[in-house]
């Protein structure tokens, strides 16, 4: 198996390079084709996703889990309108940054390219291998995928179809690639020779494993603990629908909120309004000692509520003194995802967006606008809660590196060296 997937990866990297200088309308023509290709498989990939999601119920898969897992015709297409989004961007590769003069014929340039072969590991989405073979194509890089083994027919039947696609094209379809086994997982994280970038999607303990076990690079979020702040300046009405949407439109999404934190001058007001709306919606609510004394019959908050990733139809709900205290408790169990305040006072928000350490941070609106189609990526192969960049919703730009290309005529060092070293002119050129 070590030689067989070394053998794979060593392929998938040669076919990197020859799509790394395919031209824009060639990786384009590629990603219509994938796109024809999943919709004409859509009744497979529906139907091995019925036999996956069944398979997972009958193992009591966790309902966070099975509710990313399950692909209905809808979401399938929105995925395929995702990959001709992606087609409708422009190409991140070959874009000089820098054109520089150093001297009279000595040019140099840096200038966007791939970074080469991404190994992406994810659990229980299949359609993130739909998002990430279309960016990966646009963005000239090859993919090796490894999905959970909950999606394992769904994703064998999505990479038939990409694979259909692109043997109609000039991309090999051995640029995409997908790995089934436990065992391969392990193995890809020690191919740091061949892969560029490891993309780890799933639960924090599945990030935190990748990420401490493989000496390449990571691009991932290990929790996605987001909070949600109303401000005692805060529109109520306005409130209680950002706050329903933020937990209840996905609960099992990474960009849902975790916490409520509400200013004790409109707690009282406040949490009269948005618990029965929450409840509507079969939300548990979890609250502290004061939440605990405006509300009836809620679970009391423990300390290990504002540090825990739900991923389903809970939230834990605390009163705070001040909007420093707000922003303090949200940069101390925070996960550095998305955070958002509703407020009608302005130098609130700003100091709110200005002071949470976070990679999206919203005024008055949900924190599920977190996501790389709603930006305008098309697709997104990840989140990223680091602090360099690429940083919240990676698309295209956080799939491509750079190079310095330097171009003379024989031009040498010492001539810039010395007591009668020649000057640089450093002239920027259009």
């Amino acid at each position: 198996m070590n030689l067989s997937l070394t053998a794979l990866a060593r392929k998938t990297r040669d076919c990197a390079q020859t799509l790394a200088v395919l031209s824009t309308e060639a990786k384009n023509q590629a990603i219509e084709a994938i796109a024809q290709a999943l919709e004409a498989a859509a009744d497979e990939i529906l139907a091995a996703n019925a036999a996956d999601c069944a398979a997972a119920a009958q193992d009591g898969i966790p309902k966070p889990l099975y509710h990313r897992l399950k692909l209905d015709r809808a979401k399938l297409q929105s995925a395929i309108a995702g990959v001709r989004d992606v087609g409708r961007l422009a190409d991140p590769v070959g874009e000089v940054q820098i054109h520089r003069q150093l001297d009279d014929g000595l040019i140099l340039k840096r200038v966007t390219c791939p970074l080469g072969v991404l190994g992406v590991i994810f659990e229980a989405r299949p359609d993130a291998a739909i998002q990430i073979s279309a960016l990966a194509i646009k963005s000239g890089n090859g993919v090796i995928l490894k999905g959970g083994k909950e999606a394992i027919r769904s994703c064998e039947a999505i990479v038939k179809a990409i694979h259909l696609g692109l043997s109609q094209t000039a991309i090999s379809p051995d640029a995409v690639q997908l790995l089934t086994t436990r065992e391969a997982t392990l193995e890809l994280l020690q191919l740091d020779q061949f892969v560029d970038l490891i993309i780890p999607r799933g639960s924090n303990s599945f990030v935190r494993f990748v990420q401490e076990n493989t000496r390449i690079p990571v691009l991932g979020h290990a929790d996605g603990i987001c909070h949600l702040y109303v401000d005692r300046a805060a529109d109520l009405s306005q409130a209680v629908a950002i706050t329903v949407d933020s937990k209840t439109q996905y609960p099992a999404a990474c960009n849902a909120i975790e916490t409520l934190l509400i200013h004790e001058a409109i707690a009282p007001a406040f949490l009269t309004l948005v618990a029965p709306a929450l409840q509507q919606h079969n939300v548990e609510l979890r609250g502290d000692a004061r939440t605990c004394e405006i509300l009836d019959n809620i679970t009391p908050a423990t300390e290990s509520d504002w540090s825990t990733e739900y991923s389903d139809l809970i939230l834990s709900i605390k009163v705070v003194d001040s909007l420093t205290d707000a922003i303090a408790h949200i940069n101390e169990y925070g996960s550095g995802h998305t955070d958002a305040i509703v407020t009608e006072n302005t130098d609130a928000a700003e100091t709110f967006l200005s002071q949470v350490n976070a990679a999206g941070v919203f005024h008055n609106c949900s924190t599920r606008f977190a996501d790389g189609f709603r930006y305008g990526f098309g697709a997104e192969v990840g989140i990223s809660t680091q602090k360099l960049p690429p940083r919240g919703p990676v698309g295209l730009e956080g799939l491509v590196t750079y190079k310095y290309k330097l171009v003379g005529h024989g031009h040498i060092v010492a001539t810039y060296s010395g007591d009668n070293a020649k000057s640089f002119a450093h002239k920027d050129l259009d």
